[in-house]
C-alpha cells in the first residue's frame, strides 16, 4: 500500500443527543454498536496508537471498549472541538497523522478508510466528502493537529481547511444523520441499522 502507513487514530465518541432520546452510539447494525464498529473499524487499520474519547454517557459507553484506551472530555458539550483539542493534546509529541472517526456513521466502511489511507502522501490531509461537506472520517497531518487544538465550537473540521485544500474522497452515504426518532426510523427501514 502507498500512502500512510505509520499513523494513530481517534474515534470521537463524547457526544450527547438531547433530540434523540438516546445514546446513538448504542444503535446497532447487525447486532454490533455504532460504538463498537467504529473502534473495530479504526483498529483493522493498524494504528501505533488508538484511543476512544467519551463524554456523554461515558458510564454506559466505557465497559463497551475493550482493550483500547479511553479518554474523558468533561467539555463534550461544546462540540466535537472539545474532543478533537482533548485527542490532540494527549497525543502531542508524537509525528504520526491522525485518523479521525466518529462513531455516528453508520454507511462508514473499512474500504472508505483504507481509501483515506491509500490517498495520504503527506502534502495535504484526506477527508472524506460528502454532499457540500468535508469530514470526518479525516487523515489529518501533525501540521493540522497543532491548529486543532485552537479551534472552538463544532465547525472544528470545517475550520481547519479554510484556506486551505485538502484531498477529497467521496462517500455521500456519510452524511445520513441520526440525530433524531425520524432520522433513526429512515436508517432502519433503509436497513442500515439495525430496528
Amino acid at each position: 500500500m502507498r500512502g500512510c502507513e505509520a499513523h494513530d487514530a481517534v474515534v470521537l465518541a463524547a457526544e450527547g443527543n438531547s433530540r434523540l432520546g438516546r445514546p446513538k452510539q448504542l444503535l446497532t447494525v447487525a447486532g454490533e454498536t455504532l460504538l463498537q464498529r467504529t473502534v473495530r473499524m479504526a483498529k483493522a487499520t493498524g494504528p501505533t496508537h488508538l484511543m476512544v474519547v467519551l463524554g456523554a454517557h461515558a458510564e454506559q459507553l466505557a465497559p463497551l471498549v475493550t482493550g483500547t484506551a479511553i479518554l474523558f472530555d468533561p467539555t463534550w458539550e461544546e462540540g466535537v472541538a472539545s474532543s478533537l483539542r482533548r485527542a490532540v493534546a494527549a497525543l502531542s509529541g508524537r509525528s504520526y497523522p491522525l485518523l479521525v472517526t466518529v462513531a455516528d456513521q453508520p454507511c462508514l466502511t473499512q474500504e472508505h478508510l483504507h481509501k483515506l489511507l491509500v490517498a495520504y502522501d503527506g502534502s495535504c490531509d484526506v477527508v472524506s466528502a460528502y454532499g457540500d461537506a468535508l469530514g470526518p472520517p479525516a487523515l489529518l497531518r501533525p501540521q493540522t493537529l497543532a491548529q486543532a487544538g485552537a479551534l472552538p465550537g463544532d465547525a472544528a473540521f470545517r475550520r481547519l481547511w479554510t484556506g486551505g485544500h485538502p484531498a477529497a474522497i467521496r462517500r455521500d452515504a456519510l452524511a445520513r444523520g441520526l440525530d433524531t426518532p425520524e432520522d433513526v426510523a429512515d436508517a432502519v427501514r433503509a436497513g442500515l441499522i439495525d430496528g
